[in-house]
């Protein structure tokens, strides 16, 4: 509630000169629209970039794969966030180098991107010892 009162001693400065009174309403209003109610549910915006290509699920994941144009981009989610564990994940395109990711974390490794113009890639996700892996896709 520091925002709020913050405003309020602002208006009460202001009121002795009226034009300074409106800019404060202005930019009280402007910052309230900006940051919203603060209690929203939605999900947070994936890390890759581009349109959602596959999601391959398994007993203690998902991976999802991303594809613009020019590169195909992976991540793999944890069904049960919480402590730290082993994650990893790779994309491999075509003809390339596989691009790895691979530690200890709660929620999400992640994101691998290659570039996959006109090349089919395939993927593999691993969390808590549990893995998958997807043929030669995006073609």
């Amino acid at each position: 509630m520091s925002g709020v009162s913050a405003v309020r001693r602002l208006l009460a400065r202001a009121r002795v000169h009226p034009v300074a009174y409106g800019l404060v309403l202005v930019l009280a209003a402007g910052l309230l629209t900006l940051a919203g109610p603060g209690g929203g549910t939605a999900d947070a915006a994936s890390a890759c970039r581009g349109r959602p290509a596959r999601t391959v699920s398994f007993a203690t994941g998902e991976l999802r794969l991303y594809r613009t144009r020019q590169y195909a981009c992976a991540l793999v989610l944890a069904k049960r966030p919480g402590a730290p564990r082993p994650m990893k994940v790779t994309l491999q395109p075509r003809g390339g180098r596989a691009a790895v990711v691979s530690g200890r974390w709660g929620r999400q490794a992640g994101p691998v991107t290659v570039h996959a113009l006109n090349r089919c890639v395939r993927a593999t996700a691993s969390v808590s010892g549990r893995s998958t892996a997807t043929g030669w896709i995006l073609c």
